[in-house]
Parts: structure tokens; sequence; C-alpha cells
């Protein structure tokens, strides 16, 4: 279901940035085409997380005790790129090291998901902001440039969320774009210390030979 679920995501993602961006010159055929898109993928969400429910034998209340995080991304599905931070857990947690590769793919992913979550957030707080009053993020520019600077921890004070929605989304892209920027930072550092370790283990790599040591016969 990777490739499916891959491509729903991608066309919710899709449908609901262009209901924001071109709301204002959409026809209504073309808005109810967006949400058709969007609730289309949403319903390949449902079904994917009902077929693994039914397949893992577990209590429904189980389920989701075990999988929590699978639960919130269902009902908020703009959050999936959180769904890196399970795997850069599963990472850790293997048996033995990990190969180098897995590691250049989890900083991959994961810096492709913070920018996903990045947008998507500029996307939901200029939908929310945009006509609110007293509002300082008008563009979906000022959106953009929030967003980084929030992901960055820099938080210039130029442009804030004044609605309670854009409050909402930007405390959860403050705890999350953390959660995704460590995994990037944490799977670096692995993999370095990880490279360094395997050089220092090739042979010759500050091992004298026999016999080459001061006194020797």
């Amino acid at each position: 279901m990777e490739l499916p679920l891959a491509v729903a995501s991608l066309a919710y993602l899709a449908g609901y940035a262009v209901r924001v961006l071109a709301r204002d010159h959409l026809p209504r055929l073309g808005v109810d085409l967006c949400v058709g898109v969007v609730l289309g993928a949403w319903a390949v969400f449902v079904t994917d997380y009902v077929v693994r429910l039914r397949l893992s034998g577990l209590h429904p209340l189980r389920f989701v005790r075990t999988h929590l995080l699978d639960t919130v991304v269902l009902l908020l599905p703009l959050l999936r790129p959180v769904r890196m931070v399970a795997l850069y857990d599963r990472v850790q947690r293997r048996r033995g090291q990990p190969r180098l590769g897995l590691y250049a793919r989890v900083m991959v992913y994961s810096g492709l998901s913070v920018s996903l979550l990045g947008f998507t957030a500029a996307l939901t707080v200029y939908h929310h902001e945009a006509d609110a009053p007293g509002a300082t993020i008008l563009t979906f520019g000022d959106s953009v440039w929030w967003a980084c600077a929030t992901l960055a921890t820099v938080g210039y004070g130029d442009v804030t969320p004044v609605t309670p929605i854009g409050r909402t989304v930007a405390v959860g892209l403050m705890a999350c774009g953390l959660a995704l920027l460590g995994a990037v930072t944490g799977s670096f550092s692995s993999w370095l210390i990880q490279a360094f370790t395997r050089e220092d283990e090739k042979p010759g790599n500050g091992e004298r030979p026999p016999g080459d040591f001061p006194g020797a016969s």
C-alpha cells in the first residue's frame, strides 16, 4: 500500500493547495473538484487504516493505543510527514548496526517531510489568517516566511498568527518540526559515527604490524 498511499497523499495535498491558493479564482466546479479529490484521498487513508486494524487481530482500542500516531494522522492527514519520526525510531531500535544507506534514506525522507510539513502548515495558516481581523499574514509568501522561521526556531515575530486555528497550527509545527529535524540531525550524527567506526576498524588504521614495536626482535 505504500505507493497508493503516497499517490493519495500527493492528491490530497494538491487538492487542498489548489483550493486554498486559487480560492478567489476557482469556479464552483473547480471548488467541488478539489473537495472531491481531498475526500477521495482521505477515503483511501481510512480504508488502509481499517484493513490494518482487521489484519492486526487486536481490539480496536488497543490498536488505537499502539498506533496512536497513525490514528492522529488519519484524523489530520496533513500531518502524514510526521510518520517519519516513527521510522527513525525503528531504525534506532534495530539490533546491530543499520547499514549506512538506511541512515541516508532516513535523512532524505525526513528532510522532504520537513519541507512538506512546512508547506502544509503554511497553506493552513494562510487559509485561516488571510481574511482575519488584525492579521499580519496576508499573503501566501508571508505564510511561507512564517513557517520557515518557525521550523528554524528563529521566531522573528514580524508575522504571527492571530486566529485560534493558526496558533494551534503554530504549536503543532513547532513540536513536529523539531521532531523531524531531530530525526535528520540524529541520523546524520549516527551515520558519521558509524562511518568513522568502520574506517577505524579497517586493517592498518592505527595498528602496527606484528614485530613492528620498539625492542621487538
